[in-house]
């Protein structure tokens, strides 16, 4: 059976806007896409919720999304693919980045992936970039974490465009089929992640071939 790690943070994770709680695998993108394949293909979850690209929560340890990438895809080789969802977390009112900033760290997420240390012969995994969809107006308790993301994750498709293509690889818009919940502006309903992990299966099926 062929395996595909998701490496992302809370909109992967699968939390419920304005709540602490998480949808159930078969309701998550991450479970929707692996339904969508078929049954020789098992998807793996690296999620946590505020994590990075590769910059430090200055409140919570951990988040540095560089920190353990390596080991993570050596632990789980062979792996067929992996699906890299990060970016909106950069945007925090505690960091100063914007969408160029987040777009470079995907990039040094991509490098890091192709130059993990797996075992002789087996095979270094494609990488499908995702990226997520633009933040909106920050609602309820976490509003404060996210004000002004919207505004730093301006040219967020273009950045993140513009590194795949130097780096020669395939690149999904979220966007285009899925937006933020508008409860709090920040995270994926359930609604939004059945159309995620549908329209994913095609770029997935093409990452494999």
């Amino acid at each position: 059976m062929r395996q595909l790690l998701v490496y992302g943070d809370s909109l992967s994770w699968g939390i419920v806007p304005l709540t602490r709680e998480r949808l159930p695998f078969e309701q998550r993108w991450p479970g929707v896409l692996e339904a969508e394949l078929g049954g020789d293909l098992r998807v793996l979850e690296d999620c946590l919720n505020g994590r990075r690209t590769v910059f430090e929560d200055p409140y919570k340890a951990g988040r540095n999304g560089l920190q353990g990438l390596q080991q993570r895809i050596e632990a789980q080789s062979p792996l067929a693919g992996v699906l890299l969802m990060l970016g909106s977390n950069d945007w925090q009112s505690m960091h100063p980045h914007n969408a160029e900033h987040a777009a470079q760290g995907v990039a040094t997420l991509v490098r890091a992936i192709r130059a993990a240390p797996i075992e002789p012969g087996m095979p270094v995994p494609p990488v499908l970039v995702i990226v997520p969809p633009r933040p909106a107006q920050a609602r309820g308790p976490l509003a404060w974490k996210f004000a002004a993301a919207s505004h730093k994750a301006e040219g967020l498709l273009a950045a993140y465009q513009a590194v795949c293509k130097e780096l020669d690889c395939p690149c999904f818009d979220a966007g285009s089929v899925i937006g933020v919940s508008s409860k709090d502006g920040v995270h994926l309903d359930a609604e939004a992640h059945r159309k995620l992990g549908k329209a994913l299966a095609a770029p997935v099926r093409a990452l494999l071939n």
